[in-house]
């Protein structure tokens, strides 16, 4: 027994015989504290190392989709969740309608980073009125995601054609008179026909030649060769994609999106058609509600991971490439852009 200990110990002794024994409580409690304070850690360090981290102790579950934009940023997430918190995270496979359902009755996964809500409607808003799970941001920072594109030379060589609304006038200019190929989707794709009756909305009958390939690998094709040959063409594409981003494209102003008017453009005999954009999409970072309550700090960083339609682009563009993988590009991403999820990430507990 040290030396200080015992002489706390005679002090206590000392009071007890000749005081009340409220003083001799005090002084006891006084000695034990100088005896635990002298042995072990100050109580500050104590309360700090029994803070419980902002991820839990238990693994965060990501869902996985079954799509390439999906599966990069399940793992981005991951990476960075371990990198600047901490966490212990698990990726797991997961289609669109089952990981909704799951989140709705389970709460896991506890992160689905691209959840397109308007495929899943109906399990999506059983779940948040059962107040099981809800946005945290949009995945992307666009919700406009498909619409009408140029090639570049063709916008540089023609600054007034900022939108649709140009194309009338321009058009005649492009290609010698005669029709401007205009790429449009497969014949069995909505799309197709929302296409021809804005060729109509639009005054462009007579303008374009429309082209409806037999599938997507052909749509691609046909794009790679105009583009070899810089021949000018319009075409129809969504994103997030890799095809914007391997080639120089200029995505043209569709001007406002009209309720009505996009109802009798995805019509077969849509008699008066008029000019509208294509609807936005809803595709946000779903978190299970325990996650906002459990997790404030997570629930803060998915609140603020939304990333430019561009950047998922290029990285699905990086994913092209020979001998890439899903797990390189987002480790590539970790490494490179920080200029971009330095903000997602914030002021770490």
């Amino acid at each position: 027994m040290s030396a200080r200990v015992c002489r706390a110990i005679a002090l206590t002794l000392g009071l007890m015989l000749a005081g009340p024994a409220w003083a001799q409580i005090t002084v006891l409690d006084q000695a034990q504290d100088q005896m635990q304070q002298g042995a072990g850690t100050p109580a500050a360090e104590v309360a700090e190392a029994e803070a419980p981290p902002p991820c839990g102790t238990q693994p965060l579950t990501i869902a996985r989709m079954g799509w390439p934009s999906a599966e990069v940023l399940a793992e981005i997430h991951a990476r960075l969740l371990a990198r600047e918190y901490g966490c212990q995270t698990r990726v797991m496979p997961g289609d669109l309608a089952a990981a909704a359902s799951a989140m709705g009755s389970t709460g896991q996964p506890a992160v689905a980073p691209e959840m397109w809500v308007t495929r899943v409607a109906e399990v999506w808003n059983a779940a948040v009125a059962a107040q099981m799970l809800r946005p945290a941001a949009n995945s992307f920072a666009q919700t406009q995601l498909e619409g009408w594109f140029v090639p570049g030379f063709v916008a540089a060589a023609h600054p007034e054609l900022k939108g649709a609304a140009q194309l009338q006038q321009v058009l005649p200019t492009l290609n010698g008179g005669k029709p401007v190929p205009f790429i449009s989707c497969p014949l069995d794709w909505a799309c197709s026909l929302i296409n021809r009756n804005l060729v109509a909305a639009l005054g462009l009958k007579g303008l374009v030649e429309v082209i409806e390939p037999e599938n997507r690998f052909a749509m691609d094709r046909l794009i790679a060769e105009a583009v070899s040959r810089k021949e000018p063409f319009l075409l129809y594409y969504w994103q997030p994609n890799a095809v914007l981003a391997q080639f120089d494209f200029a995505a043209l102003d569709m001007g406002a999106y009209d309720a009505e008017a996009m109802a009798c453009l995805a019509q077969q005999g849509c008699a008066a058609p008029r000019p509208s954009a294509f609807p936005g999409e809803t595709v946000v970072v779903a978190l299970a509600e325990w996650v906002f309550t459990d997790l404030p700090a997570i629930a803060g960083y998915f609140q603020r991971a939304s990333l430019p339609l561009t950047e998922m682009n290029l990285l699905l563009a990086q994913l092209n490439e020979s001998g890439a993988t899903v797990e390189g590009v987002a480790d590539r991403f970790v490494a490179e852009r920080q200029d971009l999820w330095k903000s997602w990430v914030g002021s770490v507990p």
